[in-house]
Order: C-alpha cells, then structure tokens, then sequence
C-alpha cells in the first residue's frame, strides 16, 4: 500500500482513538480516555490525508444512557486534545438507531455516503477505514475500502483477519508504518 494512493481515512472512535469501555458508553468527557499515541497518529495523518473523518456508532443515545448534548460535550473534548496535539479532524458522524437495519449503523454504509455527500470529491477505493470491529471491516469491504483492524478485540484465529487487508496493534502503529512506505 502506498499513501499517495489515498486521500481520505475514516477513523472509528472506540477502540481505535480512545479505550472502549466494556459494556459501557463514553456518556462524559472524563471518561473518554485516548489510547496511547491516537492524538499523535492523528496528527501525522492530518498532513497526509485530504479528509479525515470519525463514524462511529453510538446507540446509548437510543437506549437512554445518555443524550445527544453529552456526545457532543465528549466529541469536544475528544477533538479540542486532537487540536492541542496538532491534529484535525474534518467531519465526525454517528448513529444513533437502535436498530441494526439502519441505513447509517456500521456496518451498513449510510454514514459513508453522507460524507461523501459533504465531501464529494471522496472516492470510496482512495479511502482507508481503521476500526477494531467485525462491523467497521464489513462497512469498509462494502464500499470497497481499504480495511485495517486494529487492537486485540479478536483471538488470533478469528475469521475477521480473512476479511482486511492489514491488521496492527494500534492506530499509532498503523500510521508509523504508513508513514514508512
């Protein structure tokens, strides 16, 4: 893979920019911790890519567990650190239904298209998607996408790292090696 082959990345949050919490929602700022070196990847990939944008599902809204004003208090705070560490991040959509037939819950790709709708000049095979679930590889691989699996959320032998084209530890590690190439 050769960076100049793309030029937008869609990050997911949990579990790629800051530590998913198990069972759990991020429903305040001081529970959204970043996972070593995201703020970093992100400012290095702030001067590679054209767009870099976050879709991420988020159905504790729907389910109560918290409110639309409390995402967004977490996403400000999560994109004023990026800011501090010289990152950006140009767009961050999310989903809110309960249900998985959704048109825009990952792994279907409604939030794809509406990116692409706000940045038209996205092309999907010029894009990356670094996520750490079954659903972000799916949503990738329908677009036709580049995929990469980050974290440890699957055993080794897990069919997933069938279905992506790269798999690291991290979005740290990811962006170190990309920067490499």
């Amino acid at each position: 893979m050769e960076i100049r082959d793309f030029d937008t990345i869609f990050l997911d949050r949990d579990g790629v920019i800051n530590i998913e919490r198990p069972n759990d929602y991020v429903k305040k700022p001081d529970e959204f911790i970043f996972i070593d070196g995201a703020c970093e990847a992100i400012a290095q990939l702030s001067g590679q890519f054209r767009h870099i944008l976050i879709v991420t599902n988020q159905r504790g809204i729907g389910r109560g567990k918290m409110t639309l004003s409390d995402l967004e208090d977490v996403h400000r705070y999560m994109l004023n650190e990026i800011e501090k560490h010289g990152g950006r991040i140009d767009k961050i959509y999310f989903c809110t239904d309960l249900t998985s037939d959704s048109i825009n819950r990952k792994p279907n790709t409604g939030m794809a298209f509406q990116a692409q709708s706000d940045f038209p000049d996205i092309v999907f095979n010029r894009s990356i998607m670094v996520g750490n679930s079954r659903s972000d590889m799916e949503f990738a691989n329908k677009l036709g996408i580049y995929s990469v699996l980050v974290g440890d959320k699957y055993n080794k032998e897990d069919k997933i790292y069938q279905t992506v084209k790269a798999y690291y530890p991290s979005l740290y590690n990811f962006v170190e090696d990309l920067l490499q190439k």
